[in-house]
């Protein structure tokens, strides 16, 4: 079996052909002082990926969650390029590589490839890699990962390696990969967006006077389950806090004491209340703001800090930002008010969940002291998987039985069970996903759409957007995990929106 070669032939091939090798001659026969040194390494270190799989490994390794997406996105768009060029590319058009004897002796020291040459398979990784990481990571990082992109494929041709054209070729490829992954997994927002308000008047102090700041020293334990982490991310917090704003109050609140308690005092007596912790301690900040009418700033001291990275807010110093600015937005908060209870409604910043997910967060819970949170986790999802049952109850009005619902406060924009970011957070919508079955849960099935997040592939999902929602459970009262927080509410529930009703601090962008 003989592989087939596609093969360019006439005038205007010709033509492309002799300008394409004169270009190279230009440039392979070019002395570039400092260079000649830095650009046949760094073509090197780009062998194999070696290069951009570093780099991916760099930004997985912060603390943004912008920088690890990035990373991993341009990893993947590597792993779908560098196929198509060198399994597909290359074989398909078999180029030869340009005579070497034109490359300047100190360059030739390095071993040239001896694998066709068009498309350029360097190239087309550097292109893929580069468009992923734009697509998620700000300009800071985005723009040095381009340069280098473009000095990888520079040197492709300053190393005798490669025409131009071959490089052109594996950028333009490479920059397809990258664009092609929002076909898997659509980019997300840098941050959602508020409306910012000019009706709030709040004093804003350059020393911080007014403010009192939580700092719940128990969040953020993700990894070890309260080992050394949790002081890390709360000292650096009060250290920031101490540092830029001396005259804020701030109120240590330990792992054993009634954070409740300690917000609703401290709105009480603040003009702003700052918030350090994870989305569950923001939500209960909420309720403290709401009842005192007061703005929040969020500060994010989490595992996950869904609801300040929402606003833009991925430190203490740009929360800090974010209150000398004094830019104010006003948010929407869903609520879940419980049928005949005379407490005051719960409420949720980010999502609101029953069925499966309740369970999991249970299991999560009583294993994470023993395990730490993500082996917990773990553990949690395969139990969940083999043990949950469907709930039986009424949606407004209908007769279902529930495996997994999510209600999202405003729009979600990616398809799985508990997307992860919005684009506003004032647009007055519930986002309501539901799996409904019949005696048996299709829990194989569902579990490939949870982790490949095409939930709409499962049998019996159901998605609608609204104002409110009315359950009625058949089994007693429900389990409501609210922003990572699990709670029992009675067996007739509504969800419901109060549009605009808190008032945050966002950077000035929004």
């Amino acid at each position: 079996m003989t592989r087939r070669r596609i093969v360019f032939r006439g005038p205007v091939w010709r033509a492309l052909h002799r300008l394409d090798r004169r270009a190279f001659e230009q440039v392979a026969a070019a002395r570039l002082p400092g260079l000649e040194y830095v650009l046949p390494r760094l073509s090197r270190f780009a062998d194999h990926g070696v290069l951009w799989f570093t780099t991916a490994g760099a930004l997985g390794m912060t603390r943004q969650a912008r920088l690890r997406r990035a990373g991993l996105r341009g990893a993947i768009a590597i792993a779908v390029a560098s196929p198509a060029v060198n399994l597909v590319g290359k074989h398909a058009f078999r180029r030869k590589r340009p005579v070497v004897d034109l490359v300047p002796p100190i360059r030739i020291r390095f071993r040239l490839p001896t694998s066709p040459a068009f498309p350029s398979g360097h190239s087309a990784s550097a292109g893929a890699f580069a468009t992923g990481v734009a697509m998620e990571a700000p300009a800071a990082v985005a723009v040095p990962v381009a340069l280098t992109a473009g000095a990888v494929a520079f040197s492709r041709v300053y190393t005798g390696a490669h025409y131009p054209g071959d490089v052109l070729a594996g950028l333009g490829i490479g920059v397809a990969a990258g664009l092609g992954t929002r076909l898997v997994w659509p980019a997300r927002p840098p941050v959602a967006r508020a409306t910012p308000t000019a009706a709030e008047h709040v004093r804003i102090h350059p020393e911080g006077c007014g403010v009192v700041a939580v700092v719940n020293v128990g969040s953020g334990a993700g990894g070890n389950g309260g080992g050394p982490l949790v002081p890390t991310v709360a000292e650096s917090a009060i250290a920031v806090l101490q540092r830029e704003l001396p005259g804020a109050e701030i109120v240590r609140v330990g792992p054993d004491e009634d954070v409740e308690r300690a917000l609703d005092d401290a709105a009480a007596r603040a003009e702003v209340l700052a918030i350090v912790g994870g989305d569950g301690t923001v939500n209960a900040g909420a309720r403290a703001a709401l009842r005192h009418d007061v703005p929040l700033l969020p500060i994010p001291g989490g595992t996950f800090d869904h609801f300040a990275r929402a606003l833009g807010v991925e430190s203490p110093m740009h929360a800090v930002n974010a209150y000398r600015d004094g830019c104010l937005a006003r948010v929407d908060v869903g609520e879940i008010v419980a049928g005949g209870a005379a407490d005051e409604p719960m409420v949720f910043l980010n999502t609101a969940s029953f069925g499966a997910y309740a369970e999991l967060v249970d299991r999560r819970e009583r294993l994470e002291r023993r395990l730490g949170k993500w082996p917990a986790l773990a553990v949690a999802a395969v139990r969940t998987l083999r043990h949950a049952r469907p709930v039986d109850m009424t949606v407004d009005g209908r007769p279902r039985k529930v495996w997994l619902a999510f209600v999202g406060n405003c729009l979600y924009g990616s398809r799985g069970p508990a997307p992860t970011w919005r684009r506003h957070l004032d647009d007055g919508q519930l986002d309501i996903r539901m799996v409904t079955t019949g005696r048996r849960a299709p829990r194989l099935r569902a579990l490939a759409a949870v982790l490949l997040g095409h939930l709409h592939l499962t049998p019996g999902y159901r998605a609608w957007r609204g104002g409110a929602l009315e359950l009625v459970s058949l089994n007693g009262d429900l389990r409501v995990a609210r922003d990572g927080e699990v709670s029992s509410v009675s067996t007739k529930v509504r969800f419901g929106k109060r549009a605009g009703a808190l008032a945050v601090f966002c950077p000035r962008a929004h």
